[in-house]
Protein backbone atom coordinates (compact mmCIF):
# COMPACT_ATOMS: atom_id res chain seq x y z
CA UNK A 1 0.00 0.00 0.00
CA UNK A 2 1.51 3.10 -1.03
CA UNK A 3 0.57 7.33 0.11
CA UNK A 4 -1.75 7.31 -3.15
CA UNK A 5 -4.01 4.12 -2.11
CA UNK A 6 -4.12 5.22 1.62
CA UNK A 7 -5.36 8.78 0.69
CA UNK A 8 -8.14 7.02 -1.71
CA UNK A 9 -8.73 4.74 1.17
CA UNK A 10 -9.20 7.84 3.44
CA UNK A 11 -11.15 9.22 1.50
CA UNK A 12 -14.05 6.48 1.07
CA UNK A 13 -13.97 5.82 4.39
CA UNK A 14 -14.62 9.63 5.21
CA UNK A 15 -17.53 9.28 2.63
CA UNK A 16 -18.85 6.09 4.05
CA UNK A 17 -18.72 6.82 7.84
CA UNK A 18 -20.41 10.39 7.26
CA UNK A 19 -23.42 7.62 6.27
CA UNK A 20 -22.96 6.17 9.45
CA UNK A 21 -22.52 9.60 11.55
CA UNK A 22 -25.97 10.68 9.90
CA UNK A 23 -27.53 6.91 11.12
CA UNK A 24 -25.52 6.91 14.57
CA UNK A 25 -26.65 10.50 15.70
CA UNK A 26 -30.41 9.48 14.94
CA UNK A 27 -29.14 6.10 17.33
CA UNK A 28 -28.83 8.78 19.94
CA UNK A 29 -31.37 10.96 19.23
CA UNK A 30 -34.21 8.52 19.64
CA UNK A 31 -32.69 6.67 22.56
CA UNK A 32 -31.97 9.28 24.46
CA UNK A 33 -35.21 10.63 24.09
CA UNK A 34 -36.99 7.11 24.46
CA UNK A 35 -34.70 4.88 25.90
CA UNK A 36 -35.42 2.74 22.27
CA UNK A 37 -32.56 1.29 20.58
CA UNK A 38 -34.62 1.30 17.22
CA UNK A 39 -32.81 -1.13 15.73
CA UNK A 40 -35.29 -1.11 12.30
CA UNK A 41 -33.26 2.53 11.65
CA UNK A 42 -31.15 0.71 8.64
CA UNK A 43 -34.30 -0.38 7.14
CA UNK A 44 -35.96 2.86 7.18
CA UNK A 45 -32.59 3.88 5.22
CA UNK A 46 -32.78 0.67 2.79
CA UNK A 47 -36.51 1.84 2.38
CA UNK A 48 -35.61 5.39 1.57
CA UNK A 49 -33.47 4.10 -1.53
CA UNK A 50 -35.29 1.21 -2.94
CA UNK A 51 -38.29 3.67 -2.89
CA UNK A 52 -36.08 6.37 -4.77
CA UNK A 53 -35.00 3.53 -7.36
CA UNK A 54 -38.44 2.67 -8.15
CA UNK A 55 -39.57 6.29 -8.82
CA UNK A 56 -36.55 6.33 -11.03
CA UNK A 57 -38.04 2.84 -12.52
CA UNK A 58 -41.02 4.60 -12.94
CA UNK A 59 -43.06 1.96 -10.61
CA UNK A 60 -45.04 2.05 -7.95
CA UNK A 61 -43.01 1.64 -4.33
CA UNK A 62 -44.70 -0.60 -1.96
CA UNK A 63 -43.52 1.83 0.80
CA UNK A 64 -46.95 3.82 -0.23
CA UNK A 65 -49.25 0.84 0.99
CA UNK A 66 -47.31 0.28 3.79
CA UNK A 67 -47.51 4.02 5.11
CA UNK A 68 -51.38 3.89 4.24
CA UNK A 69 -51.87 0.82 6.69
CA UNK A 70 -49.73 2.29 9.57
CA UNK A 71 -51.46 5.59 8.98
CA UNK A 72 -54.89 3.86 9.32
CA UNK A 73 -53.70 2.15 12.09
CA UNK A 74 -52.24 4.84 14.25
CA UNK A 75 -55.10 7.02 13.87
CA UNK A 76 -57.93 4.51 15.07
CA UNK A 77 -55.49 3.74 18.08
CA UNK A 78 -55.39 7.53 18.71
CA UNK A 79 -58.72 8.11 18.09
CA UNK A 80 -59.60 5.22 20.79
CA UNK A 81 -56.68 6.68 23.03
CA UNK A 82 -58.50 10.21 22.95
CA UNK A 83 -61.97 8.65 23.61
CA UNK A 84 -60.55 6.78 26.85
CA UNK A 85 -59.65 10.54 28.06
CA UNK A 86 -62.53 12.00 27.32
CA UNK A 87 -60.55 14.48 24.54
CA UNK A 88 -62.58 14.15 21.80
CA UNK A 89 -61.58 17.95 20.81
CA UNK A 90 -58.35 16.64 19.55
CA UNK A 91 -59.86 14.32 17.22
CA UNK A 92 -59.51 16.81 14.14
CA UNK A 93 -55.76 17.31 14.63
CA UNK A 94 -55.24 13.83 15.24
CA UNK A 95 -56.72 12.90 11.87
CA UNK A 96 -54.57 15.73 10.22
CA UNK A 97 -51.64 14.92 11.63
CA UNK A 98 -51.69 10.48 11.53
CA UNK A 99 -53.92 10.58 8.22
CA UNK A 100 -53.94 13.38 6.12
CA UNK A 101 -50.22 14.19 6.60
CA UNK A 102 -48.59 10.67 5.98
CA UNK A 103 -51.00 9.81 2.94
CA UNK A 104 -50.51 13.25 1.12
CA UNK A 105 -46.98 12.56 -0.29
CA UNK A 106 -48.14 8.68 -0.87
CA UNK A 107 -51.16 9.88 -2.74
CA UNK A 108 -48.87 12.20 -4.84
CA UNK A 109 -46.72 9.34 -6.16
CA UNK A 110 -49.83 6.96 -6.65
CA UNK A 111 -51.49 9.64 -8.76
CA UNK A 112 -48.03 9.94 -11.01
CA UNK A 113 -47.16 6.31 -11.04
CA UNK A 114 -45.94 5.54 -14.19
CA UNK A 115 -44.43 8.71 -14.94
CA UNK A 116 -41.10 10.18 -14.62
CA UNK A 117 -40.70 12.47 -12.37
CA UNK A 118 -37.79 14.87 -12.42
CA UNK A 119 -34.84 14.19 -10.10
CA UNK A 120 -35.81 17.28 -7.68
CA UNK A 121 -38.94 16.10 -7.71
CA UNK A 122 -38.39 12.02 -6.63
CA UNK A 123 -36.32 12.69 -4.10
CA UNK A 124 -38.43 15.64 -2.31
CA UNK A 125 -41.43 12.94 -2.57
CA UNK A 126 -38.97 9.97 -1.39
CA UNK A 127 -38.27 11.85 1.98
CA UNK A 128 -41.65 12.93 2.10
CA UNK A 129 -43.24 9.46 2.28
CA UNK A 130 -40.58 8.24 4.49
CA UNK A 131 -41.02 10.71 7.09
CA UNK A 132 -43.80 9.29 8.09
CA UNK A 133 -42.48 5.21 9.15
CA UNK A 134 -40.68 5.78 12.34
CA UNK A 135 -43.35 8.02 13.70
CA UNK A 136 -46.13 5.67 13.07
CA UNK A 137 -44.08 2.84 14.22
CA UNK A 138 -43.42 5.01 17.49
CA UNK A 139 -47.52 5.32 18.06
CA UNK A 140 -48.22 1.54 17.01
CA UNK A 141 -45.89 -0.49 18.86
CA UNK A 142 -43.65 1.40 21.02
CA UNK A 143 -46.36 4.24 22.77
CA UNK A 144 -48.15 1.47 24.35
CA UNK A 145 -45.06 -0.28 25.82
CA UNK A 146 -43.02 3.00 26.87
CA UNK A 147 -42.90 2.34 30.29
CA UNK A 148 -40.99 -1.10 29.77
CA UNK A 149 -37.84 -2.11 30.33
CA UNK A 150 -35.01 -1.24 27.95
CA UNK A 151 -34.41 -5.05 27.01
CA UNK A 152 -38.15 -5.09 26.10
CA UNK A 153 -38.40 -2.24 24.31
CA UNK A 154 -34.62 -4.22 22.45
CA UNK A 155 -36.76 -7.31 22.28
CA UNK A 156 -39.59 -5.10 20.22
CA UNK A 157 -37.00 -3.80 17.92
CA UNK A 158 -35.49 -6.82 16.87
CA UNK A 159 -38.91 -8.30 16.12
CA UNK A 160 -39.70 -5.23 14.04
CA UNK A 161 -37.10 -5.12 12.49
CA UNK A 162 -37.32 -8.78 10.69
CA UNK A 163 -41.52 -7.76 10.07
CA UNK A 164 -40.19 -4.49 7.94
CA UNK A 165 -37.39 -6.68 6.29
CA UNK A 166 -40.26 -9.20 5.08
CA UNK A 167 -41.78 -6.21 4.12
CA UNK A 168 -38.74 -5.14 1.81
CA UNK A 169 -38.74 -8.51 0.25
CA UNK A 170 -42.45 -8.51 -0.63
CA UNK A 171 -42.28 -4.64 -2.06
CA UNK A 172 -39.11 -4.45 -3.73
CA UNK A 173 -37.97 -8.21 -4.80
CA UNK A 174 -34.30 -10.32 -4.01
CA UNK A 175 -33.02 -7.70 -6.59
CA UNK A 176 -29.98 -5.00 -5.47
CA UNK A 177 -30.71 -1.47 -7.07
CA UNK A 178 -28.60 1.77 -7.22
CA UNK A 179 -29.96 5.36 -8.34
CA UNK A 180 -28.86 7.71 -10.84
CA UNK A 181 -25.44 9.58 -9.33
CA UNK A 182 -26.58 12.73 -7.67
CA UNK A 183 -23.86 14.52 -8.67
CA UNK A 184 -21.28 13.98 -11.47
CA UNK A 185 -17.99 16.02 -10.73
CA UNK A 186 -14.70 14.96 -9.94
CA UNK A 187 -12.24 17.14 -8.44
CA UNK A 188 -8.11 16.55 -7.70
CA UNK A 189 -7.22 17.11 -4.31
CA UNK A 190 -3.06 16.90 -3.67
CA UNK A 191 -3.54 14.35 -6.73
CA UNK A 192 -6.14 12.02 -5.40
CA UNK A 193 -9.14 12.30 -7.40
CA UNK A 194 -12.19 12.82 -5.02
CA UNK A 195 -15.58 12.12 -6.50
CA UNK A 196 -18.52 14.95 -6.14
CA UNK A 197 -20.56 12.15 -4.70
CA UNK A 198 -18.55 11.76 -1.43
CA UNK A 199 -17.87 15.44 -1.14
CA UNK A 200 -22.01 15.40 -1.21
CA UNK A 201 -22.08 12.81 1.27
CA UNK A 202 -19.51 14.70 3.65
CA UNK A 203 -21.17 18.11 2.93
CA UNK A 204 -24.50 16.64 3.91
CA UNK A 205 -23.52 15.52 7.31
CA UNK A 206 -21.87 18.19 8.36
CA UNK A 207 -24.86 20.28 7.22
CA UNK A 208 -27.28 18.26 9.24
CA UNK A 209 -25.25 18.24 12.13
CA UNK A 210 -25.09 21.83 12.11
CA UNK A 211 -29.20 21.84 11.63
CA UNK A 212 -29.10 19.82 14.64
CA UNK A 213 -26.86 21.82 17.00
CA UNK A 214 -29.27 25.00 15.43
CA UNK A 215 -32.41 22.95 16.89
CA UNK A 216 -31.33 21.97 19.85
CA UNK A 217 -29.68 24.81 21.17
CA UNK A 218 -32.27 27.48 19.37
CA UNK A 219 -35.29 26.39 19.25
CA UNK A 220 -37.99 25.42 21.73
CA UNK A 221 -38.97 21.70 21.02
CA UNK A 222 -35.04 21.27 20.33
CA UNK A 223 -34.72 21.97 24.56
CA UNK A 224 -37.80 20.19 25.32
CA UNK A 225 -35.85 16.86 23.57
CA UNK A 226 -32.61 17.58 25.55
CA UNK A 227 -34.35 18.12 29.00
CA UNK A 228 -36.57 14.60 27.91
CA UNK A 229 -33.21 12.99 27.54
CA UNK A 230 -31.72 14.33 30.37
CA UNK A 231 -34.48 13.31 33.34
CA UNK A 232 -37.59 12.00 31.60
CA UNK A 233 -39.71 12.69 35.43
CA UNK A 234 -38.15 16.58 35.42
CA UNK A 235 -39.14 16.92 32.07
CA UNK A 236 -42.85 16.46 32.81
CA UNK A 237 -43.08 18.07 36.06
CA UNK A 238 -41.93 21.06 34.12
CA UNK A 239 -44.68 20.36 31.44
CA UNK A 240 -42.80 18.37 29.15
CA UNK A 241 -44.96 15.68 27.41
CA UNK A 242 -42.51 12.23 26.80
CA UNK A 243 -45.28 11.06 23.90
CA UNK A 244 -44.68 14.41 22.00
CA UNK A 245 -40.67 14.62 22.39
CA UNK A 246 -40.33 11.01 21.49
CA UNK A 247 -42.74 11.44 18.24
CA UNK A 248 -40.44 14.54 17.29
CA UNK A 249 -37.41 12.64 17.96
CA UNK A 250 -38.70 9.80 15.84
CA UNK A 251 -39.76 12.10 13.15
CA UNK A 252 -35.69 14.03 13.02
CA UNK A 253 -34.29 10.55 13.01
CA UNK A 254 -36.69 9.42 10.17
CA UNK A 255 -35.14 12.43 8.47
CA UNK A 256 -31.83 11.34 8.84
CA UNK A 257 -32.52 7.91 7.83
CA UNK A 258 -34.12 9.35 4.62
CA UNK A 259 -30.83 11.30 4.04
CA UNK A 260 -29.01 8.58 4.52
CA UNK A 261 -30.85 6.64 2.04
CA UNK A 262 -30.93 9.17 -0.88
CA UNK A 263 -27.22 9.84 -0.08
CA UNK A 264 -26.01 6.38 -0.10
CA UNK A 265 -28.16 4.98 -2.68
CA UNK A 266 -25.66 6.35 -5.70
CA UNK A 267 -22.99 4.35 -4.38
CA UNK A 268 -23.74 1.06 -2.85
CA UNK A 269 -26.14 -1.27 -3.99
CA UNK A 270 -28.67 -1.70 -1.82
CA UNK A 271 -31.06 -4.97 -1.46
CA UNK A 272 -34.25 -5.31 0.70
CA UNK A 273 -32.02 -6.35 3.86
CA UNK A 274 -29.45 -4.21 3.57
CA UNK A 275 -30.52 -1.81 6.35
CA UNK A 276 -29.80 -4.38 8.83
CA UNK A 277 -25.43 -4.22 8.32
CA UNK A 278 -26.06 -0.49 7.64
CA UNK A 279 -27.66 0.21 10.70
CA UNK A 280 -25.19 -2.24 12.79
CA UNK A 281 -22.11 -0.72 11.47
CA UNK A 282 -23.15 2.65 12.56
CA UNK A 283 -24.30 1.29 15.81
CA UNK A 284 -21.16 0.63 16.33
CA UNK A 285 -20.15 4.46 16.12
CA UNK A 286 -22.76 5.61 18.57
CA UNK A 287 -21.48 3.03 20.94
CA UNK A 288 -18.33 4.50 21.06
CA UNK A 289 -20.34 7.87 21.60
CA UNK A 290 -22.32 6.00 25.01
CA UNK A 291 -25.22 6.69 23.22
CA UNK A 292 -25.51 9.89 24.66
CA UNK A 293 -22.29 12.08 22.90
CA UNK A 294 -23.26 13.35 19.83
CA UNK A 295 -19.85 14.63 18.71
CA UNK A 296 -18.37 11.81 20.25
CA UNK A 297 -20.66 9.35 17.86
CA UNK A 298 -19.85 11.41 15.05
CA UNK A 299 -15.92 10.93 15.34
CA UNK A 300 -16.79 7.13 16.20
CA UNK A 301 -18.74 6.91 12.68
CA UNK A 302 -16.19 8.40 11.14
CA UNK A 303 -13.82 6.03 12.36
CA UNK A 304 -15.81 3.04 11.41
CA UNK A 305 -16.05 4.04 8.03
CA UNK A 306 -12.70 4.61 7.67
CA UNK A 307 -11.47 1.52 9.39
CA UNK A 308 -13.97 -0.31 6.89
CA UNK A 309 -12.20 0.83 3.84
CA UNK A 310 -8.80 -0.27 4.84
CA UNK A 311 -10.10 -3.72 6.04
CA UNK A 312 -11.92 -4.23 3.07
CA UNK A 313 -8.93 -3.67 1.04
CA UNK A 314 -6.54 -5.73 3.34
CA UNK A 315 -8.72 -8.31 3.29
CA UNK A 316 -12.50 -8.21 2.12
CA UNK A 317 -13.28 -11.42 3.41
CA UNK A 318 -13.12 -10.25 7.21
CA UNK A 319 -13.51 -6.55 6.87
CA UNK A 320 -17.24 -7.33 8.82
CA UNK A 321 -15.33 -8.84 11.60
CA UNK A 322 -12.65 -6.35 11.87
CA UNK A 323 -14.98 -3.92 12.03
CA UNK A 324 -17.50 -5.04 14.61
CA UNK A 325 -14.78 -6.29 16.74
CA UNK A 326 -14.10 -2.81 17.67
CA UNK A 327 -16.95 -3.07 19.87
CA UNK A 328 -15.42 -5.27 22.57
CA UNK A 329 -12.54 -3.02 23.62
CA UNK A 330 -14.91 0.18 23.58
CA UNK A 331 -17.52 -2.18 25.76
CA UNK A 332 -14.65 -3.58 27.94
CA UNK A 333 -13.70 0.25 28.74
CA UNK A 334 -16.37 1.43 29.66
CA UNK A 335 -17.77 -1.12 31.69
CA UNK A 336 -14.53 -0.34 33.52
CA UNK A 337 -14.59 3.88 33.60
CA UNK A 338 -18.55 4.09 33.79
CA UNK A 339 -20.69 4.30 37.42
CA UNK A 340 -23.18 1.38 37.27
CA UNK A 341 -26.80 2.47 38.02
CA UNK A 342 -30.57 1.22 38.50
CA UNK A 343 -32.41 1.86 35.49
CA UNK A 344 -34.16 4.80 36.35
CA UNK A 345 -38.17 4.53 37.38
CA UNK A 346 -40.26 7.06 35.99
CA UNK A 347 -43.31 5.91 37.83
Amino acid sequence: MNSQIAAILTIDGIASGAIYVLIAIGFVLIFAVTRIIFVPFGDVTAFTALTLASLEGKQLPGTIGMVAVLAALATLMEIFGLWRADELKRIPRALFFYLVLPLAPAAVIWLTSGTLLPAAARIVLTVAVILPIAPLLNRIVYRPIADSTVLVLLIVSVALHFALSGLGLLFFGPEGVRTESLIDYTAIIAGTPVSGQAMLIVASAIFFSFLLYLFFNYTLYGKALYATSINRTGARLMGIRPQQSGTIAFLVGSLMAAASGILIAPVNTIFYDSGFIIGLKAFVGAIIGGMVSFPVTAIGSAFVGILESFAAFLSSQFKEVIVFSVLIPVLLWRSYTLVHAEEEDDE
